[in-house]
């Protein structure tokens, strides 16, 4: 694993004991930790690659507070990583070593739930799960529904523009979103958005959902609620192969069908899922897909009738489809449950997380295989193949001479490989860390450029979660991107925290 630090701002050693005294008038004792057996458990998020120590770790248990220990941190120059849930496969909560670790967990009080207006206000740290269950006796329910729904919070949500197996019809973190309220680096309290249908001026919330703790630190989220449909069911449809299962969502869509949920699976994840969840799975397909429809009892009759009679066409080996409430949530437990499902089968595994377009799953996923052989480690492949958003499972042994290295590596080339078919980095599990060295091949200097500038403009002395998502221009020399010409930086101007 790696111990990745980070310098201290400016190059200088920084004031903890003096950051501390200043914070202790505003946040309780009990809310600031500083022993390592205490800060340990904060030192990494769900990407356990990149660990970094953080010296003082501070839960506020108000937005007061969260205010308080922002104006501190830029009195003293010190770096600030906000936290949620830690449930991230991106690096982006990981700590900054010389800087504070803002938990936002104790934030977690769903403060109003309004039927009428199908919306419900809730603080950071309430999980994502938890919105649904408290909505529920109303009929409505949240939609974007990420793997780790029951431990993620939807502050970290907002903070990655998180999607789930539903975000092909009913969309990702941001459009579900109407409001966030926001303290900055300054401490001052904004409200991006608003909960009517538009709000003035420049649409400041579709930037900030997705950017990583970068701009701001969020105390309070709007979000909308759905009428929970009268019926859904699931279709399991199996393929001989990825090329044919990749071919049949494309037609999918071509046929003018937007399921709920469209997910597959090849035969490696099946194999690795099938023993944990006993979901039921074809274990002789190469490929499977999980495709369910949902409204009113009509609707997904027939909706249900015209995705079997595209799977038919597309060459389906065996179709079947769920009898029964707990049948279909089966078949979703073996897809959520595939993370877990890999410690069963390998000491580690590295889940990657990129996007291309759909007409090339079948191409994308063969290149995968023939990645298997060049860098001598196993890949299970599940994903969210409505919006062709892939998440490679690389399995691997940190135990083992050079695995980690060849896993990073592969990860690479396959984020390198959507981008070479017109695709993107990453779906919803965000930059972070991981990306950041993609984000080079990604994007051109003028475009780094700008992120650097919308940055600068939010928090300009560089503190909020420093040294993630948005590349320097050296690093992006060194990733051979961008090259260092006679000893001479090429783009001098390319603004740099």
């Amino acid at each position: 694993m790696n111990d990745t630090s980070i310098a201290p701002a400016q190059g200088t050693l920084p004031d903890f004991a003096g950051l501390i005294a200043r914070i202790r008038h505003s946040v309780p004792q009990h809310c600031i930790l500083t022993k390592v057996e205490d800060t340990r458990p904060y030192e990494c998020d769900g990407l356990s690659l990149y660990r970094a120590l953080p010296p003082v770790v501070v839960l506020p248990e108000t937005e007061e507070q969260v205010v308080a220990v922002l104006q501190a941190c830029k009195a003293f120059n010190i770096p600030i990583v906000a936290r949620g849930a830690g449930t991230g496969l991106s690096g982006g909560a990981m700590p900054h070593a010389q800087g504070i670790l803002l938990g936002l967990a104790k934030l977690n009080r769903i403060q109003k739930i309004d039927p009428k207006t199908a919306t419900a206000v809730v603080q950071p740290g309430v999980r994502n799960l938890a919105i649904s269950e408290a909505a529920a006796p109303y009929g409505l329910y949240y939609a974007p529904d990420p793997s780790s729904q029951i431990a993620c919070s939807i502050g970290g949500n907002v903070a990655e523009n998180s999607g789930g197996v539903h975000c092909l019809k009913y969309g990702l973190t941001v459009h579900n979103i109407l409001r966030v309220r926001v303290v900055t680096i300054d401490g001052d309290v904004l409200e991006l958005g608003s909960e009517a249908p538009d709000s003035p001026g420049l649409d400041l919330l579709a930037a900030f959902i997705g950017s990583e703790g970068m701009l701001g630190v969020v105390t309070e989220v709007t979000v909308k609620l759905i009428p929970k449909p009268t019926c859904a069911r699931v279709i399991m449809a199996s393929f001989s192969s990825v090329e044919t299962a990749g071919q049949a969502v494309t037609n999918v869509i071509a046929a003018g069908i937007i399921p709920a949920g469209l997910e597959m699976m090849d035969k490696r994840a099946v194999h690795m899922v099938e023993p944990f969840v006993n979901a039921g799975y074809d274990l002789d397909a190469a490929a499977i897909l999980l495709c369910e429809s949902d409204g009113t009892d009509e609707e997904v009759d027939d909706e249900i009738a015209r995705m079997q009679a595209v799977f038919q066409q597309a060459g389906a080996t065996r179709l079947q489809v769920s009898s029964s409430e707990e049948e279909r949530l089966l078949f979703w437990a073996g897809r959520k449950n595939a993370f877990p499902a890999a410690g069963r089968v390998s000491p580690d595994y590295y889940c990657m997380d990129g996007t291309i377009p759909r007409r090339h799953l079948g191409r994308v996923l063969s290149a995968i295989e023939q990645m298997e052989d060049e860098y001598g480690l196993r890949c299970a492949n599940v994903f969210h193949a409505g919006d062709g958003n892939l998440h490679p499972l690389i399995l691997f042994d940190s135990n083992q001479p050079n695995e980690v290295e060849r896993a990073e590596k592969f990860g690479a080339a396959i984020l390198e490989l959507c981008v070479q078919v017109g695709g993107t980095i990453t779906g919803e599990h965000g930059v972070g860390l991981e990306k950041i060295n993609q984000m080079c091949v990604q994007f051109t200097r003028e475009e780094l450029d700008f992120f650097s500038a919308l940055k600068k403009a939010f928090d300009p002395y560089g503190l909020l979660n420093p040294e993630k998502l948005i590349p320097t221009l050296v690093r992006c020399a060194e990733y051979g991107k961008m090259h260092v010409h006679s000893g001479e930086i090429r783009f001098p101007d390319l603004p740099r925290f």
